[in-house]
This record gives structure tokens, C-alpha cells and sequence, in this order.
């Protein structure tokens, strides 16, 4: 060991005693910085991380390295000094292993000088050191493999410049094997051998926070590859060729020899075991969660998950499915084997194809893909199933992934929230399932199905209809027999004329038109009877087997009781409105996009609640927009809050209207709504609109004259009445924010919980608008940039933070507690009530009611989703996973909420001037160059104390 540490000492003075040290690190910190503030460009990123600074790392360090090594060799075989070294009592093992750890220092050195980034990155942010961690280990295991690399090669000649050559050469050509393009090109299962091989595609993996020990022993093995051929390579010099020393350079090769193919093979033998790991990322980000676990073990039967993923397939595409198949095996093995994982191609198997088609209605994707012979589409296929008993889902890759725009032009795809998804799915068919044969046992009476059809004039496209409706049936007619019968009705065999007019006064069914020209028409109708209900079903796409086996038994679920969790929405009627000249306008009252976003993890219906009562099985009950409601559906609210059900109100005083004359929008104030109800809770909702200085664009439209013609265009601009609420004003202590990065509030007002300020409320405000912002009355809310050219809004005196979101959790007092039920009638002539079951009032709610209230009515409506989606992009979905995480919490599902939360969400940046910006980037500068500076003369400071080292003083250490 002495002997390897007066070699590095000896390195280490050689490059502090000249310009060498100070041009490296110099370069690098140059290179370095300049790539993370101005290519990267940090500030205008927004993001607290760090990604930047290692992004350049895998092809910066080739050629900063490859300068330090070429000369650690050669310049020995040039000098002479070659020769010395050899005839020394120091092994080969030491002689390179000095300048190895020599090289590896001045390099650590480098890396710790830019420490001075992460630093400032969590001075301004929320910081996750897991990333920074993984980031710098791999820099210095990618550095370690580069370093042997060039010591090796340099070795090998006594040119420095061919050494610098050549080690640039083969480094590059190890980063190039594992990129992006190469990969590309290739495809399939190479591609995964390729990304396997390269260093950079390893290198993603460790900096990411993820330390995996294939990646470890990958860059270990290929470091530990390079040294020992750099020993062989000294070896060979202090022997002579002839015979008698072929049995010593014999010996010497089967070593280094066996430990290279030794090194090879533990590769190979690691490469499929994907699940031994470290996560270092806060929150544990891509390791499966707690509650990801607690959902595989409620599985009770064998959970198949098969991924159908195409081998030729598009090329932002084929870097994910490595990362699927890593993710599914680590299900596969926290379920102990109940879960039971498959990766197919179909386009190499037809009966998998066929399958996919028929059974679960998976089909190819048309992918339009450039390549070097210019531009393509290709069908392929990128499907998840998950299938449970009779449940099943299919996740597209359209649900999976998420795109981004980069400043280079292309694009980014990676993954939302893998975990998430995949879980969310899981848990809907666990739930969800309910075998068939139960099903159809619990209905009271038998179930028919009824299939109405002309077979002689059905259009070519739905020829096969007809045999998969009589399979499905005929496999739900063997599984219960006595509970479901099967009929098929030719229509055209019944000759009596009125026949068609019944069928259409009974169910609504009417001929449809073969073609646009065409005088005949068709029948292909499914009626469902239980009892006395009947249904018309609608199976979508081709009526193949897999989608009238899901149109029909979803309908058999609806006439019997399911496992998923119900949530009923109310929202107000969408009906037309009258315009100012007779025609009809839309009511702007279509709440679509929130429904289907919460039908993805529960069962969604829409209520009425005009008979005055909240259906038993609803589990959470969602008002959006209340307003013209009566007495009655009040009371129905109250009384399911009093039973302990748990409320989401999504309920301000103004809500968006049409304009009938200039066919923009307005707002009119809320007749019989919730607030008087909720303030008698103790949350009131002001009759003021809030505007904030921080706000999200909206599009109006402008005109513009050039040359004499008026344009009309459409122009974005600062819109105060559309709340931004960004970090500082989000609950971060609150589950129900934890993963949101923004969320928008439209014509917001200010909730006040004063009230409430007492031991049996747990009171917890999400959500507050700026300390900028304030409030007006009025509800004109055209901006007139001419008048107030800042906001086009007058801005108000009473500037401070309002809170626009809250939630309750605690015992409340009914509104209908001192008076009489709305349901109670009574008979004028015999005082009796006629309404029995109606009378009383529940005036009090369990101790832990849960209660969520935000203060705009319109932050859900599609019309409002559509604008903000036409603008800012993504930004609406921030919205709608809101909502997602509300009613997760209120039913107390922590299990989908924990895992959302825990995604990999972007930790926004502290807002910065300019002149703060310029500021942080330049004493980065300063703190790295001055680090530099001390770091050169504390050492020669140090080297001036000892007595000088010379090559031949080893001599005394051996």
C-alpha cells in the first residue's frame, strides 16, 4: 500500500507542480458551469435539481480524461524512465493502481469544486440529495472506467497525442453502443443488449438516484477489464521474448485472461436480476411503495399482467419497455407469486395476436417514425393488460407516458407516474372483480338478453356480430344455468306490420341505414331484461367478443351490488339557453372531463337528488357548481353529511354564463346554492371575486388593422380572475397537494373558517391565493386594457392572501337541525303525515365528518379545462388530479393518494430577478475558481516542506 501512495503522491505533485492541475479542473469547471446555467439553462428550467450538471458528464469526462492519462505511459516510455520503473521491486498490480487512484484524485478533486451547485440549488429549492448522490457516484464510476481505459491504451504507445486519440476513440465508442440513435436504428431485443453495453445508458440509471448492482458491477468490471490488461501490458515489458520466459508470459495472459472472462460472465449472470437496488430518491420514487404492496396482497386469485410490446416499434418508444419490464418484475416478486408476468410480441405470435384482438380488444397503433429513409408509420403494439377473474384492463401507452418539448426542438417522452398507473388499474380489477357466476346468482330474477338483428342485410363490417354475441351468451348460458337465457329475434321473419313500430315504441329501436345512398336499413340491437328493467346496450367499437362481453357485463353489474368505491357527482342541468336573437346557445354547464377522470379508480354516477335522498352505496357524494337548487336536494346533502358521508363542494358565488349578445363570456351571481348551508358549517364563502397579480392567460380576442384590413386574432393575455396558485400557496403538509406542482382557481372567492377555529374541527387550508392579490364585487369581467393597461382590472386596496380552499374534518350541526323536513307532508283534512318515512332530521354528524369546500364553482368545467388545455398545454390535468387526490382523501383511499403523492413531480425553484440570477450563477464561479486557487498553493505549499521524491526512492519503499 505504501508503495501505491508514493505513486499517486508522485502523480499528484507532477500535476500540481505544473499549469496541468490548474488547465483540468480549470476546463472542467468551465465546461461544467457553462453547460448547467447557459445550454441547460437552470433559471429558465424553474426546477430544484441538479440534472443539468450530469448531463454532459458521460462525454465531458472522455476528453478531459483522456488529456490527463496520455501521458502517464507514454511519457515514461519517451523520457526512459520506463525502463526504471520495471527493474524496480514494485509489482505491476501497484505501479498502475498508483496512477489509477493518482488520475482518480485530481478527477474527485474536480467534482467536489462544483459542489458549490447542489448547494445553491437547495438554497433556493426543495432539493432531493438522492439524485445528487447517485449523480456524483456516477461520475466517478464512469470516470474510473474512462481512466483505466486511457492508462491502458497509453501503455501502449509512446505518443501522446495517439494516446489522446485513441482513448477518445474507444471511450466514445462505449458511450455511442448504449445512445439513443444506435438504439434507435437497431430495435428490439439488440437495442436492449446495446443499452446494456454502453456507458452512458448506465450512467442514466445511477443519476437518477437509483444504485443498482448491475450498474455497479458493470462500471466496476470494465474498470477492473482495463487495469488488468494495463498490467499484462507491463508485464510484457520487463520480459524478454525468448523461450525462457514463456511459461512466465503464459502464465501472466491465463491470468489476466480468466480475469477478464470472469468479469464478463458476472455481467451476464446479473443482467436479469432486476431487483437488487437502492433507491436513494426522497420517498423512494422508483421502488414500489407500501400501499402498492398492501393492494398485490388483497389479491387472492392469480393476477395476470402481460405486456404486448412490439419489437419494431417507434424509437421514443423502445427505451421505456426496458423500464415496464423492471417495474413488472418488482410486482412480480413483492406479490410472492401471485402475480404473474408476461411480455409478448403478437406480431410474432398470431394466437397472442388473435387474442389480444378478440378477447381484450387490443389492436396495433399506427406510429408515424423517421428514419434514415425518411418518414414511416408503423403498427405497433405498446399495451398493458392486467386481468383479474372476470375484471380486466388495458393500459395504452397514451395513459403512460407524457411528452415534453426540450429546447433543442425534439421532444421528451418519459413515463407520468408508472407506479401509479399500474397500481390504480390493479386495484380497480382486484375490487372490481366479481366472478361471473356470483353475479348472476345474486340477481333476484333471471337475466335475458334479447338480441334483435336482420342477418340478410347487416353491412359486411359487422358480419361477425352475430356469432360473438352468441358465444359470449352461450358461455354465460353454461356457467348459470336457469340465471341468464339467450334469444335472437330475426326481425325481417316477423310478418306483422306493426311489429317494427312496437320495437320502437317498447325500446326506441328503429332501422339504420345500410349506406348514405342506401334504401335499406338494419337491426343489431342488445336488450338486457331483469325483471321489469330493461337496457340498451351499446357495445363499442366492431361488436367483437371482447366488447359485448364488457358492454353485457357491465350491465349485469348495474343490477347487482359491486366492490369499488361510488362516488356521486351533482351537477347542474345542462340545458340551452335562449340568445339575444332567438338562437340557441349552450349552457356551458358540462362537467365531462372531471366524471371520467374519477371513473378511473370508482364507480361514477350522476344524481339527482330531487327525491330528497343520497342513495345508500354512495360512498362520497361531489357537488360542482351548485345552484337553482330546491329545498329538497339541500336536505339531501345535509342528511348524507349528517349520516357521515363524506362532501366535496365545489361551490363559489358566480358562475360562468354565456353572453347572449356578444357571444363572450359573463358571470351572474348564485341563486340558491349551498352557502347559506355551509356557512351555517362555519364556512363562508364571500360575495366578492378574488383577482391576483400571479394568474394563469386567457385567450381574447383582439383586433388589429394592417393595411387598412381589420385581423381578428386571438391573443393571450394576464388574466387576474384565474387564480395561480403556486407553492408558497399550497399546503405542503396536506396529502392532498403533496404532488402538485400549480393548480388554477377561476373566479375564485375568499373562504372565511373563523368560526371553526375551535377543538372539534381539524380546519386545513389547501389552497391561497398571493400575497398580491385582491378582491372586487364587480362580476364585469372583460378586462379593458386602455383603462387599466396593467391587469385591464382596477387593482384594489386591500392587497393580502385570501384562502380559497379548505378542509374540515369534525362534528357539525345540520341547517335543517331547528326546522322542519322539506320530505314531511301532511294531509289538510286528517293532520296524518303522509310521508312517515320522511320525517325527522338527522341534527348532528359523526365526531370525523369529512368535509372539502373550494370557492370556485367553475375550476372543473370543461369549457374552462378546454381554455387553459389551448393554452398552457398540460397545465389543466393539475385540475383534474386535484380532484383525483380530494376524493382519495375524503374516502379515505391513502393507498392510491400515497402512491400519486410519491410520483416524480417537479420541485419548483424559488422565482428569482434577473439580477438575483446573475448574482447565484457568478459566485458559483467565484466559490469553484477560489476553491481551485487554494487547493494549488495549500499543496505546494505542503511539497516545499518535504524533501523532494525521486522514481528511484521506491527503491527504499519496496
Amino acid at each position: 500500500m505504501k508503495q501505491i501512495l508514493t505513486i499517486t503522491r508522485k502523480e499528484l505533485s507532477g500535476y500540481f507542480g505544473s499549469p496541468m492541475a490548474l488547465i483540468f479542473v480549470g476546463v472542467f469547471l468551465t465546461a461544467t458551469l457553462f453547460t448547467f446555467f447557459w445550454v441547460d439553462t437552470f433559471f429558465s428550467r424553474g426546477i430544484a435539481d441538479v440534472r443539468p450538471l450530469f448531463n454532459w458528464m458521460p462525454l465531458l469526462m472522455i476528453f478531459l480524461v483522456a488529456t490527463l492519462t496520455m501521458r502517464q505511459w507514454s511519457e515514461e516510455q519517451k523520457s526512459g524512465t520506463m525502463e526504471i520503473l520495471l527493474t524496480l521491486p514494485v509489482n505491476s498490480l501497484n505501479l498502475v493502481a498508483g496512477k489509477f487512484i493518482g488520475v482518480m484524485a485530481l478527477v474527485c478533486v474536480a467534482l467536489g469544486l462544483t459542489f458549490f451547485l447542489p448547494i445553491t440549488v437547495w438554497l433556493l429549492g426543495d432539493l432531493d440529495w438522492g439524485p445528487v448522490i447517485g449523480g456524483y457516484l456516477a461520475a466517478v464510476l464512469l470516470t474510473s472506467a474512462y481512466a483505466a481505459i486511457g492508462l491502458y491504451v497509453s501503455a501502449r504507445t509512446d505518443n501522446q497525442l495517439v494516446a489522446l486519440i485513441m482513448t477518445v476513440i474507444v471511450g466514445s465508442v462505449f458511450y455511442i453502443i448504449g445512445s439513443r440513435g444506435l438504439t434507435d436504428f437497431f430495435g428490439g431485443n439488440i437495442s436492449d443488449i446495446l443499452r446494456a453495453l454502453g456507458s452512458g445508458a448506465r450512467f442514466e440509471s445511477i443519476e437518477r438516484g437509483v444504485i443498482d448492482l448491475r450498474d455497479l458491477a458493470y462500471y466496476l468490471s470494465l474498470t477492473g477489464i482495463f487495469i488488468a490488461l494495463n498490467v499484462l501490458e507491463l508485464e510484457r515489458g520487463r520480459w524478454s521474448t525468448g523461450d525462457n520466459t514463456l511459461l512466465i508470459r503464459v502464465r501472466h495472459s491465463l491470468i489476466v485472461t480468466m480475469v477478464v472472462v470472469n468479469l464478463v460472465l458476472l455481467n451476464v449472470w446479473l443482467y436479469p436480476l432486476r431487483g437488487i437496488r437502492v433507491d436513494l430518491t426522497e420517498g423512494n420514487e422508483y421502488s414500489l411503495s407500501d400501499a402498492t404492496r398492501d393492494i398485490l396482497s388483497a389479491a387472492r386469485e392469480p393476477l395476470l399482467i402481460r405486456g404486448y410490446f412490439s419489437e419494431k416499434t417507434h424509437p421514443m418508444l423502445a427505451p421505456l419497455v426496458p423500464r415496464i419490464r423492471d417495474m413488472l418484475r418488482e410486482y412480480e416478486v413483492a406479490s410472492d407469486g401471485n402475480v404473474i408476468v408476461e411480455i409478448v410480441d403478437p406480431m410474432q405470435d398470431p394466437d397472442k395476436e388473435a387474442e389480444a384482438n378478440q378477447t381484450y380488444g387490443i389492436r396495433p397503433t399506427p406510429l408515424q417514425a423517421a428514419d434514415r429513409y425518411g418518414a414511416s408509420v408503423v403498427n405497433a403494439y405498446f399495451d398493458i393488460l392486467i386481468r383479474y377473474g372476470d375484471q380486466h384492463m388495458v393500459l395504452n401507452f397514451q395513459e403512460l407516458i407524457e411528452v415534453e418539448g426540450n429546447r433543442a426542438g425534439q421532444v421528451d417522452v418519459r413515463f407520468r407516474n408508472l407506479e401509479y398507473d399500474l397500481t390504480r388499474s390493479i386495484k380497480k380489477v382486484i375490487y372490481g372483480f366479481q366472478s361471473v357466476e356470483s353475479l348472476l346468482a345474486s340477481l333476484d330474477e333471471s337475466a335475458r338478453l334479447t338480441l334483435y338483428v336482420t342477418p340478410n342485410t347487416l353491412p359486411d363490417g359487422l358480419s361477425g356480430a352475430i356469432d360473438a354475441v352468441r358465444t359470449v351468451a352461450g358461455d354465460l348460458e353454461s356457467i348459470s344455468p336457469g340465471k341468464f337465457e339467450f334469444e335472437l329475434v330475426d326481425v325481417e321473419s316477423n310478418k306483422d306490420p306493426q311489429y317494427r313500430q312496437k320495437l320502437y315504441d317498447q325500446y326506441g329501436l328503429q332501422g339504420i341505414p345500410v349506406s348514405f345512398f342506401s334504401p335499406d336499413v338494419y337491426y343489431l340491437y342488445m336488450i338486457v331484461q331483469v325483471g321489469d328493467e330493461a337496457e340498451l346496450l351499446y357495445p363499442s367499437g366492431d361488436f367483437s367478443e371482447a366488447s359485448v362481453r364488457t358492454a353485457l357485463e357491465a350491465s349485469l353489474k348495474r343490477s347487482s351490488t359491486g366492490f369499488l368505491k361510488v362516488i356521486g357527482i351533482w351537477t347542474p342541468p345542462d340545458v340551452t339557453q335562449q340568445a339575444g336573437f332567438g338562437q340557441q346557445m349552450p349552457s356551458l354547464k358540462q362537467y365531462n372531463m372531471v366524471s371520467q377522470v374519477l371513473s378511473e379508480n370508482y364507480t361514477v354516477r350522476n344524481l339527482g337528488l330531487t327525491e330528497g335522498f343520497v342513495p345508500a352505496d354512495i360512498d362520497l357524494l361531489v357537488i360542482i357548481a351548485p345552484q337553482d337548487m330546491s329545498d329538497v336536494e339541500i336536505y339531501a346533502v345535509d342528511q348524507y353529511f349528517m349520516r357521515g358521508g363524506p362532501v366535496v363542494i365545489s361551490a363559489g358565488n358566480f358562475v360562468m354564463l354565456p353572453d347572449p349578445y356578444t357571444g363572450g363570456l359573463g358571470l351572474k351571481a348564485v341563486n340558491n346554492g349551498l352557502n347559506d348551508m355551509l356557512a351555517s358549517y362555519g364556512v363562508n364563502i364571500s360575495k366578492t371575486l378574488i383577482l391576483d397579480p400571479q394568474n394563469e392567460a386567457f385567450p381574447v380576442p383582439v383586433m388589429r388593422e394592417i393595411a387598412g384590413v381589420q385581423i381578428r386574432e386571438i391573443q393571450a393575455i394576464d388574466y387576474p380572475f384565474f387564480v395561480d396558485v403556486r407553492s408558497d400557496g399550497m399546503n405542503g403538509e396536506s396529502p392532498i397537494l403533496s404532488s402538485l406542482p400549480a393548480l388554477t382557481l377561476n373566479w375564485a372567492s375568499p373562504i372565511d373558517v373563523g368560526e371553526l377555529s375551535d377543538t372539534k374541527h381539524d380546519v386545513t387550508v389547501l389552497l391561497q391565493s398571493s400575497l398580491e392579490s385582491w378582491t372586487s364585487s364587480d362580476t364585469n369581467i372583460q378586462p379593458n386594457k386602455d383603462e387599466y393597461p396593467e391587469f385591464g382590472f382596477p387593482i384594489g386596496a386591500d392587497r393580502k392572501q385570501h384562502t380559497i380552499a379548505v378542509s374540515v374534518v369534525g362534528e357539525f350541526t345540520s341547517y335543517y337541525a331547528d326546522k322542519q323536513s322539506p320530505l314531511e307532508k301532511i294531509d289538510d283534512n286528517t293532520g296524518e303525515v303522509i310521508n312517515p318515512d320522511a320525517v325527522g332530521v338527522l341534527e348532528s354528524s359523526a365526531p370525523d365528518s369529512r368535509l372539502v369546500v373550494i370557492s370556485s364553482a367553475e375550476f372543473l368545467n370543461d369549457t374552462v379545462l378546454e381554455l387553459s388545455a389551448s393554452l398552457s398545454g398540460e397545465r389543466y390535468l393539475n385540475s383534474l388530479q386535484f380532484a383525483q387526490n380530494v376524493a382519495d382523501w375524503s374516502v379515505e383511499d391513502q393507498d392510491l393518494l400515497s402512491i400519486r403523492s410519491g410520483g416524480m413531480s417537479a420541485r419548483p425553484l424559488a422565482p428569482l430577478s434577473e439580477r438575483q440570477q446573475v448574482i447565484w450563477e457568478t459566485t458559483n464561479y467565484v466559490m469553484a475558481f477560489l476553491g481551485l486557487l487554494w487547493l494549488s498553493i495549500a499543496w505546494r505549499a505542503r511539497q516545499k516542506k518535504e524533501v523532494p521524491m525521486q522514481l528511484l526512492d521506491l527503491r527504499d519503499k519496496g
